[in-house]
């Protein structure tokens, strides 16, 4: 089974992924893995951290001649900010943090609950996304994520094709496919800032390409939108997830909701194997499978917890109320956990290829698919 771990803390030396059941014969870039772990580090509204850290993935085993060999693969971004031991404890847990459950649950500091559940742990989860997308590629499955609002302001995305609505993410400061809503986003940000306050938002992540027949209705634990549910909602600070239509199913008839099924002939080589519809508000999955359409997910993030202006709090020692402690933070992150969102997202969709159709090798991958789908023509 494909599968990684992380390690590492938020002001430790490095941070650590353990990519284990990747398949061989994948050839391995790091400069796509970089560029998502740049974009990770942009976007408006950003702290100051940003400008310390530049994350650079480094290979440290499972890879020869630049191709993967079927081992465990270690990806290491190290921390340049590197200064835990200098860094003393805090005694007014935030509220939003982990500080005072995790200080609670493991009878410790609050440093030692902090510096593990920061967001800079998903510098790795990002390097782990960006590695899969290496397998997705050669079998034409590609994922993209772009914000849809932030705060109270929603951003209607330029139709396009996906390579026309990625360029126009690119140019995007908040990471939108629709730029010229940037500056109206900016100063929403900027009164933010001024007031001590952040912002939270909505992600969209779509993923293409993506073959009938992953994921499964046979267990609960291995449907696939269960378990993309989970792998979005451990993403820090998101607390709501939503899969094609969402909650908005709930409030409409059945003859408003579910994709009619229609089949084109011409369209029999796709991934849809003919089988089309007219709407996608499944989001790509019935019963726990795909069914051939996009995959949509949709992730509500908090706003960030720590503010320049703290909430109230207690001081753990006097239990006498005192104001949260202020640790260095961003006002806005939605930016960077689109792309945490994207890749954890292809994270799974890989894993569950590799579930599909076997992971020994990419060569044994790309047989299976192909046999699959010629087999599921023939019904």
């Amino acid at each position: 089974m494909l599968q990684y771990h992380t390690a590492g803390e938020s002001h430790g030396k490095t941070l650590i992924a353990l990519v284990d059941g990747f398949p061989a014969g994948v050839e391995l870039d790091c400069q796509p893995i970089d560029a998502e772990l740049a974009r990770r580090q942009g976007g408006y509204g950003r702290g100051g951290r940003q400008k310390l850290e530049t994350d650079k993935v480094d290979v440290l085993s499972g890879v020869w001649h630049g191709t993967t060999i079927g081992s465990p693969i270690a990806l290491q971004v190290v921390n340049k900010d590197y200064k835990i031991e200098r860094m003393e404890d805090i005694e007014r847990p935030r509220p939003g943090h982990g500080d005072l459950p995790g200080a609670i649950k493991y009878h410790g500091s609050i440093r030692g609950i902090l510096e593990r559940a920061s967001a800079r742990e998903t510098a790795v989860r990002v390097a782990a996304g960006a590695l899969a997308k290496q397998l997705l590629a050669p079998l034409g499955i590609t994922a993209m994520g772009y914000v849809t609002e932030v705060g109270r302001i929603a951003v209607e995305p330029v139709e396009g094709t996906l390579q026309e609505q990625r360029e126009l993410r690119d140019q995007s400061e908040l990471y939108t496919i629709n730029p010229e809503k940037d500056d109206e986003i900016k100063k929403l940000i900027d009164d933010c800032r001024n007031s001590g306050d952040t912002l939270g938002g909505v992600i969209e992540t779509r993923v293409e390409g993506v073959p009938f027949g992953l994921g499964t209705h046979a267990q609960w634990h291995r449907k696939l939108d269960g378990l993309l549910a989970q792998a979005v909602m451990a993403v820090q600070a998101i607390k709501g997830v939503e899969i094609g239509m969402g909650f908005e199913a709930a409030r409409l008839p059945g003859s408003k909701v579910h994709d009619e099924i229609r089949y084109d002939a011409d369209k029999a080589d796709t991934p849809t194997l003919g089988f089309v519809r007219p709407t996608n508000n499944a989001g790509g999955l019935e019963a726990g499978m795909t069914n051939g359409q996009p995959i949509v997910v949709r992730a509500a993030m908090k706003p960030i917890a720590t503010l320049a202006q703290p909430l109230e709090s207690i001081n753990l020692k006097t239990h006498e109320p005192e104001s949260a402690e202020y640790e260095r933070s961003d006002v806005c992150a939605i930016s960077a956990a689109s792309v945490i969102i994207e890749n954890v997202v292809a994270f799974e969709i890989a894993r569950a290829v590799v579930d599909k159709f076997g992971g020994d090798s990419l060569a044994e991958i790309e047989a299976r698919v192909k046999l699959f789908e010629e087999m599921s023509r023939k019904r």
